[in-house]
């Protein structure tokens, strides 16, 4: 962003000098360190054929090794969601990403597909503990009127990991082989730990800085909590109580199901339609570049036109989504043509992405719970990817490659179109409550 544009200026304005360079930090290594955690999980995705062979089992058997790390990565959601808003996002991502770390290493040497079964359960545990902890540990440094432009250049920290391991990973793999691309990119994760323990800090109390985030009216909270600094139990299950968000949950139930199957399976679909690995995983990355635009653009809409309606930003984007995939299913059965229909999906799919876990999940509950909210919908979404990667395995275990992608496709349809209803559901019960608190304020006045 320009130093000299206004909205710079609307950014930096209210803050000392301290505070402005405090937050820079904080969002950096946080930004950060959220790509540090992709690179620590997603090299097993861009291997997945190498692991095959190296192994000698079919795909279904490689599937069941991410299945995994989907189930432990789901439980471990509504696990680290409660340790972070009881002792604080800090804790999350030293701990979190650190022992990753060890766990990829493990990997780089491992030789049976049970090693990486056994490992790749506790990655996935640690692994959860990333988002919360990323979105918990940004979220009192970035006040209201910022949320969506901050958050939507914020958000695009998984992207970015998903580009950086894909690179990085892509060309280990293809110029050393499956092991030392575990290895590189542990050791570029192991740098980031260092930049978080040095430059992350939950709050500006944290060191000695006045609060940059200022304690927010209920009425500006579509979810009443507690917004007590430790959370008991009791009060953190309440969250679930409320219906925004199991709603938001299913929502991103079908985001993340059909995220991860592109996470998971674009690379190897590429891959099986002729172009080698290293160029199927650079290939992929397509995806993930168009997505970047989508969630900038989430954010920008977000303040500029929307007034803060995360749901009806995610419900015109959901819309899109459904069309993109109907350009899939025509113009796929080329490998580049597939590549760049899927960019458009990426597209409509991060925008809707980054609002549910980032800015929505900091807004519906406050600063304080973000942590708490962002684990919670992230876990109750995590559900999806344990689905995708099973079923998509068993699609792909059939005799016809083409036949399994075109019915990826058909059921990728529709999960979107589920998330539109979601989305609906979503916007209309908000409307209502929002109405209903209008009333009850007029006529208190």
């Amino acid at each position: 962003m320009n130093r000299k544009s206004p909205g710079f200026n609307l950014l930096q304005s209210g803050l000392t000098a301290e505070q402005r360079k405090w937050r820079w930090r904080v969002l950096t290594a946080t930004y950060f360190g959220y790509a540090g955690y992709y690179l620590t999980r997603k090299v097993f995705t861009i291997c997945k054929t190498s692991l095959a062979d190296e192994f000698n089992v079919g795909l279904d058997s490689i599937a069941h090794i991410w299945t995994a790390y989907l189930v432990a990565y789901m439980l471990g959601m509504f696990i680290n969601s409660f340790i972070g808003r009881r002792w604080g996002p800090r804790i999350l991502l030293l701990g979190g990403l650190g022992i990753s770390i060890i766990i990829n290493i493990i990997f780089g040497f491992a030789n049976s597909v049970s090693t990486f079964l056994v490992f790749m359960f506790f990655n996935g545990l640690v692994q959860a503990s990333g988002w919360p902890g990323t979105v918990g540990g940004a979220a009192q440094w970035i006040r209201r009127k910022e949320r969506g432009v901050i958050m939507g250049f914020w958000s695009t920290n998984y992207l970015v990991g998903n580009v950086m391991v894909k690179m990085l990973g892509g060309y280990l793999l293809g110029m050393s082989g499956w092991r030392y691309a575990f290895w590189g990119a542990t050791l570029a994760a192991f740098v980031i730990w260092w930049l978080l323990f040095f430059w992350q800090r939950t709050k500006p109390e944290d060191v000695d800085l006045e609060p940059i985030v200022g304690q927010e009216p209920e009425t500006a909270r579509e979810v009443k909590v507690s917004q007590e600094e430790r959370l008991s139990f009791r009060k953190y299950s309440k969250l679930l109580l409320n219906p925004v968000i199991p709603l938001m949950g299913l929502s991103y139930f079908c985001i993340k199901f059909l995220r991860y199957a592109l996470d998971s399976w674009l690379p190897t679909f590429l891959n099986l339609q002729g172009l080698d690995t290293t160029t199927a995983a650079y290939y992929s990355t397509i995806f993930d570049y168009a997505g970047l635009g989508g969630v900038l653009f989430a954010g920008f809409a977000l303040d500029r036109f929307f007034k803060s309606r995360w749901e009806n930003v995610s419900l015109v984007m959901a819309l899109g989504l459904v069309g993109g995939y109907f350009l899939v299913l025509k113009f796929g059965q080329d490998p580049v043509a597939m590549a760049i229909c899927f960019g458009l999906v990426g597209f409509m799919l991060y925008g809707p992405d980054s609002l549910l876990c980032g800015a929505a999940s900091v807004q519906v509950a406050g600063a304080k719970n973000a942590v708490a909210v962002a684990g919670l919908v992230n876990g109750l979404g995590s559900i999806g990817p344990i689905i995708q990667e099973e079923v998509i395995g068993w699609l792909m275990s059939g005799k016809s490659a083409e036949t399994g992608m075109h019915n990826t496709n058909l059921l990728a349809i529709v999960m979107s179109i589920l998330l539109v209803l979601f989305l609906t559901v979503i916007s209309l019960y908000l409307r209502k409550k929002r109405h209903e608190r209008t009333v009850k304020q007029t006529d208190a006045g």
